[in-house]
């Protein structure tokens, strides 16, 4: 199977998400400024987070990394893009595509060769009928569901999930622990996430399936961003999609409820690549990307770019400094992964 047998067969569109993650504290939001991008995202004139990389050793060739349109996607691009850099590949960025259903069809046809993913959602994309949850059994599963033209490589530990959040006054008010415990009273409540949220399995009709839960309304906001969390705090939705890293959550006291049936996968971040653009070197390097990458890196890289307001490039280089060595990515070691097979 291949992406583009994929896409003919599928009727989804795909909507472009909004960028943004707003930590908004007592007396104010915080609002986040899109990393890079253009007019048309796949014209190729997308911001550039490395020249041309060292002639040293290597031969890595060259390739275009795209993101999705939200803040950590765009900085783990980042994060790829200067580690590749430092390995002799000459690596560009193509930041804030739009959703999923947007950036595969760029990886098809070629705008895009590399994209940070989530195991857990690229599984139920790929598989709608994909029933693993742990981080093991998603990733051998995905290995068996990615399409024969593109290629998973190793998963990092660092997660970052989608979760159903509520302010402490609605969980106080209604007892909530869990995302069982809002069946009783979801006919009062409103739920906000991103417009793919509607269709998604992991969206509203998951939380239908599995908690049994017929929400007063569902109203299409963003993907964890500003109008998200705004429409949150005040009091305009009930409940909301953010993801688990938001440093918002912490910083609004906010619970995230729990999901005892697993609605939400395990979501380790990992490169998802074009077999034809691959190569030892960049293997061997995303590789070790994803071998250092924590949840509690993740956590503390995005807080710098959506709180402190830091350069996602220069985060991205700082991190890669303390933690990637220069010219270790071997072009004579094997690829670590295993290559995809089609389902």
């Amino acid at each position: 199977m291949t992406v583009r047998s994929l896409f003919s067969r599928s009727s989804s569109t795909g909507r472009r998400r909004l960028a943004g993650i707003a930590a908004v504290g007592t007396a104010a939001a915080l609002a986040l400024t899109a990393c890079g991008g253009s007019s048309d995202p796949l014209s190729g004139g997308g911001t550039s987070a490395s020249s041309t990389a060292a002639s040293s050793g290597g031969g890595g060739g060259s390739l275009v990394i795209g993101s999705a349109n939200f803040p950590e996607s765009a900085l783990l691009a980042n994060i790829y893009a200067k580690a590749l850099d430092a390995n002799g590949v000459q690596a560009t960025t193509n930041l804030n595509i739009g959703s999923r259903e947007v950036y595969l069809k760029a990886l098809e046809d070629g705008s895009i060769n590399l994209v940070p993913e989530y195991s857990g959602v690229l599984l139920q994309y790929f598989d709608t009928s994909a029933t693993a949850v742990s981080s093991e059994d998603v990733y051998a599963a995905l290995l068996e569901k990615t399409p024969t033209d593109l290629q998973v490589l190793d998963k990092s530990p660092a997660q970052d999930k989608d979760a159903v959040v509520v302010t402490q006054d609605t969980a106080s008010k209604y007892n909530l622990k869990s995302i069982a415990d809002l069946q009783p009273v979801a006919g009062e409540i409103v739920l906000g996430g991103p417009p793919e949220w509607a269709t998604r399995q992991t969206g509203v009709p998951g939380l239908k399936e599995k908690y049994g839960l017929d929400f007063k309304e569902f109203k299409a906001l963003d993907a964890g961003g500003p109008l998200t969390l705004n429409a949150l705090l005040g009091d305009q939705i009930q409940a909301a999609n953010l993801f688990t890293t938001d440093p918002a959550i912490p910083a609004n006291n906010l619970v995230v409820l729990e999901d005892p049936q697993n609605l939400f996968a395990a979501e380790n971040i990992l490169p998802l690549i074009a077999k034809s653009k691959n190569s030892p070197v960049i293997t061997d390097t995303l590789n070790q990307v994803s071998a250092k990458l924590t949840t509690e890196d993740l956590t503390a890289l995005l807080s710098r770019v959506t709180v402190d307001k830091e350069d996602s490039v220069a985060v991205a280089e700082d991190w890669v400094s303390k933690n990637i060595t220069a010219g270790s990515g071997s072009s004579g070691s094997s690829a670590a992964s295993s290559t995809a097979t089609s389902g």
